[in-house]
């Protein structure tokens, strides 16, 4: 027997689920092969005679008493944590980006069904959507909670930045698209993307890493994880700069995410998280068609000329704690504090500095109704922030005369309630709801006699749904949400004319069935079909013969629908297929001015797939992304980004422990293509500069050591 090992047999997720188990104490056991075999023999019938005893070697199997951090689930808990959803969502393991470069949202989130990552110009501000969420943001965000470590990452009025956000640094990306995020009090149309940090219990002791490529692209990244006593903690560093594909493209970013927790009772953990972030990156513009297809490496002459830039500053300070009330009962709490200060020399010098901080109570209860399983949640979510908006002339990138200043405060209050009951073992009803109440105030402190501005929104969005699952490898869905954004500041005051214009809150309600399983190894899927009829949709209005002139207007009856599919297939041994593809089908239904037109911005299909080999600790093989069809710039539907497809080549050595590389090459045919496009409202088929070119033909390569 020396040598061999003894597996532990564990219940299939299944077959947990569906039974209520007392939960295991771990304490140090000494297990004797001699025992195991005497065990194993005696059930089969075999027993040796006393007569011819065996004489082993005695192996001795110690158990820890202390069970993994209760503050962050492990990733397998949130996985089968991710089929209680009954619509579209998904776990991201962060070994699956870091077998290539893992830079930007699209490195990682690229291969999530339903999500629309497309990095502007290669930067790290990224153009994120969810079913077509804040679709004419064509910077920051709008429409998607971000949340980091469970806490929300954007502002108090609903904006979120991405500087603040390091792919190396996450153990576990979840990704709850449209209504399925209400169990983190999210209502927008988009839903929620949750970033976890490693904690000691999951963290490599040492992780150091490099990647470097074309455009003086380079990355290093530093980690280190442990656990002492009821104490552990993880902390990582890392700095990433490129000169960039364009002129005027330069970024550099320093950050550092840190979390220390401590167990001070088998039942209660608290954890408090330190994170400091900043950003300098150049923003060299967009560009006309013809100037992408002449040279897109061009960056637009006014961006030069003015040093569009955009620097970010952040601190951030959180804390988690968890009490387990019983074998069934849990309360969460956390809690944020973020200082940002922005300095960003765009049409105007903007300089912004913000204080955003905000709590959440959480009660879990899975305790059984009348013999049937249930799980309830209840939760309470007030966030508070304050932006000292001032304004300048911009001179080339430098602050000139001052042109506003504002006082801007925002508070948003959320109370929800999500319930799960287990009608069958094989099918469980879910019903919820959130209600929300918001206010945006402003005071002009520049302009004698103005007035000051405030409103307030409130509303109270339900949902209900459904899970049948007829074995544990199938699982079908089917739910009805509402929605609820209120503005943020940028649509409320942006461009030049800085009076603000307090547009309705947008609202809508989505219809979504779908599926979610695997067939043997042979594949595994993740399917959403959904129909959103949205009311107010908040989109810009921009006056095409002055940029600079910015509104935002509420559009009367839209509609959003598409498809979101994930389908990884075994085609041979070892021989691996991952694809995403989205269909985008968003319009407006019997507008005044743009009828059933296409809503402007996002691809109507949009497909993504790389094709593997593995072979021990080996893979190889081609990627490729396609737009297949033209999209529209414009609401008007008269002007549009051509179609495109990609070509990759990837090839590395991934390992737990000890060394792995990669090297990779993307758009190896050279394309000139938009990675991404302004939104407006007519072009009146002029081509304008509405473009933002993506990266050419580039290599990179990295080399990371774990232990």
């Amino acid at each position: 027997m020396k040598g061999k090992k003894i597996r532990q047999m564990r219940r299939s997720w299944f077959e947990v689920e569906k039974k209520q188990f007392a939960p295991i104490s771990l304490r140090p056991v000494a297990i004797t092969v001699t025992g195991a075999l005497a065990i194993i023999a005696s059930n089969n019938g075999w027993a040796q005679s006393e007569a011819e005893p065996i004489q082993l070697e005695t192996i001795s199997v110690i158990a820890s008493e202390i069970e993994p951090a209760i503050t962050v689930p492990s990733l397998p808990e949130v996985k089968r944590a991710m089929r209680r959803i009954p619509g579209g969502a998904n776990v991201i393991d962060s070994e699956t980006y870091s077998t290539g470069r893992a830079s930007t949202l699209q490195d990682a989130l690229g291969y999530s069904p339903g999500v629309f990552a497309q990095s502007r110009s290669g930067a790290e501000e990224t153009r994120l959507s969810i079913r077509g969420s804040g679709i004419q943001r064509t910077f920051h965000l709008r429409g998607i909670k971000i949340l980091q470590d469970g806490s929300r990452l954007n502002l108090a009025d609903g904006a979120a930045d991405f500087q603040s956000i390091e792919p190396l640094a996450a153990r576990y990306i979840e990704v709850f698209r449209g209504g399925n995020a209400l169990q983190y009090g999210a209502t927008t149309l988009g839903g929620a993307i949750n970033f976890v940090t490693p904690t000691g219990y999951d963290a490599e002791r040492v992780r150091i890493r490099g990647e470097a490529g074309s455009f003086g692209y380079n990355r290093l990244f530093g980690s280190s994880g442990g656990v002492h006593g009821a104490l552990d903690y993880f902390v990582s560093f890392s700095r990433y700069s490129q000169d960039g594909f364009r002129e005027w493209a330069e970024q550099e970013n320093w950050r550092m995410f840190s979390n220390v927790g401590y167990r001070i009772s088998p039942d209660l953990e608290t954890r408090f998280y330190l994170t400091y972030t900043k950003s300098n990156t150049h923003i060299p513009g967009n560009l006309t068609k013809a100037q992408l297809k002449a040279n897109p490496k061009q960056a637009n002459s006014t961006s030069f000329n003015l040093r569009h830039a955009r620097d970010l500053d952040r601190i951030r300070v959180a804390n988690r704690t968890v009490l387990k009330l019983g074998d069934d009962q849990k309360l969460e709490f956390s809690g944020f504090y973020s200082h940002t200060d922005l300095w960003h020399p765009i049409y105007q010098v903007l300089s912004q500095p913000t204080n955003d901080y905000g709590v959440a109570l959480r009660y879990v209860n899975e305790m059984p109704i009348a013999g049937y399983r249930n799980r309830f949640v209840l939760g309470f979510e007030p966030s508070w922030g304050n932006v000292m908006d001032s304004r300048f002339v911009n001179v080339r990138g430098a602050a000139g005369a001052r042109t506003t200043k504002f006082d801007q405060h925002s508070s948003t209050y959320d109370v929800y309630a999500e319930n799960q009951f287990y009608l069958l073992p094989e099918l469980s009803l879910i019903a919820g709801g959130q209600y929300t109440y918001t206010t945006r105030k402003q005071k002009d402190l520049f302009t004698a006699g103005a007035l000051d501005r405030s409103k307030s929104y409130q509303r109270f969005s339900p949902k209900g749904g459904l899970i049948y699952e007829p074995n544990r490898d199938l699982q079908f869905f089917a739910n009805v949400s509402t929605s609820f954004e209120p503005p943020t500041f940028a649509e409320l005051t942006s461009g030049l004319n800085q009076a603000p214009v307090f547009a309705k809150a947008q609202r809508a309600i989505t219809f979504e069935v779908g599926s979610r399983g695997r067939l043997a190894d042979m594949a595994e899927w993740d399917i959403a079909l959904y129909r959103a009829h949205v009311r107010n949709e908040l989109l810009a209005r921009v006056d095409p013969n002055n940029p600079t002139s910015v509104s935002t207007t509420n559009a009367n009856k839209t509609i959003h629908q598409g498809i979101e599919l994930g389908l990884d297939v075994e085609l041979a041994k070892k021989l691996y297929l991952r694809q995403m593809y989205m269909f985008n089908d968003f319009k407006f239904d019997g507008d005044a001015a743009f009828g059933n037109n296409q809503i402007a911005g996002i691809p109507r299909h949009f497909y993504k797939a790389d094709l593997t080999y593995r072979h021990a600790d080996y893979y190889i093989g081609p990627n490729v992304e396609w737009s297949p069809q033209k999209y529209y710039v414009d609401h008007a539907n008269t002007a549009y980004a051509d179609s495109y497809a990609l070509l990759g080549f990837k090839l590395g050595k991934q390992s737990k422990s000890g060394f792995s590389w990669f090297a990779e090459a993307r758009n190896l045919t050279n394309q000139k293509y938009a990675a991404t496009t302004g939104v407006i409202e007519n072009a009146g088929g002029i081509d304008q500069a509405q473009y933002l070119p993506g990266d050419g033909r580039s290599f990179f390569a990295g080399l990371e050591y774990r232990m």
